[in-house]
């Protein structure tokens, strides 16, 4: 990876489609880097000056805000127990925390779980299952996608602004960081979780 191909990727055509294909990937399977991929074209946006920050922001919004709504589509019209992965005991124990969380503070677990990668898979299916009015979740899911969005690319444009050396170091350094906040997150919340199912 050199400077020369970073910028090649920023200013071609297919940046932004690969960005909201990434992000809206992220939003059902954990492993696909949306957020890093959020990240590295706001550090983009500010090492090469391609794509602009404000469409890096609206395709990660409008990607993030699809996924979720489609992980809610699936949870109302499936349910958690229809495939195999669902039915295992971690998954069953993080949709249980999941509808306990949404039941005592539904905005806020919808928007916090945003930012938390292996939690928002759960929050959503678990709020389509749980049959939370689509206008309610809409509004909440929207927002917290239009947070999120801002907050990651932000991210990487701070890290390109501050580091000297080039569109490689800006998108590296603002990777590793996204990767290891996502991770003290997700490590939160399950030390959060093991904590209430303690009896």
């Amino acid at each position: 990876m050199t400077d020369d191909w970073l910028t090649a990727l920023a200013g071609s055509p297919v940046a932004l489609p690969l960005l909201f294909a990434l992000v809206l990937g992220d939003a059902f399977l954990v492993l696909v880097p949306g957020e890093a991929a959020v990240t590295a074209f706001g550090a983009l946006a500010v090492s090469t000056g391609a794509p602009p920050l404000v469409a890096v922001v609206t395709v990660a919004a409008l990607a993030a805000g699809c996924g979720d709504a489609c992980c809610y589509l699936v949870g109302r019209r499936v349910g958690l127990h229809r495939w195999r992965w669902m039915r295992a005991a971690r998954t069953q124990a993080a949709f249980a925390w999941a509808r306990t969380r949404l039941d005592e503070r539904t905005a806020l677990v919808l928007f916090t779980a945003r930012f938390i990668p292996f939690a928002r898979l759960a929050v959503n299916l678990v709020a389509g299952a749980s049959r939370l009015p689509a206008p309610r979740y809409l509004a909440v899911a929207g927002g917290a996608a239009l947070a999120w969005a801002l907050y990651q690319a932000l991210l990487g444009a701070a890290v390109a602004a501050i580091l000297p050396g080039g569109s490689v170091v800006a998108v590296a350094v603002s990777v590793v960081v996204a990767v290891g906040i996502g991770l003290g997150l997700d490590a939160v919340l399950a030390r959060s979780r093991r904590r209430s199912t303690e009896p």
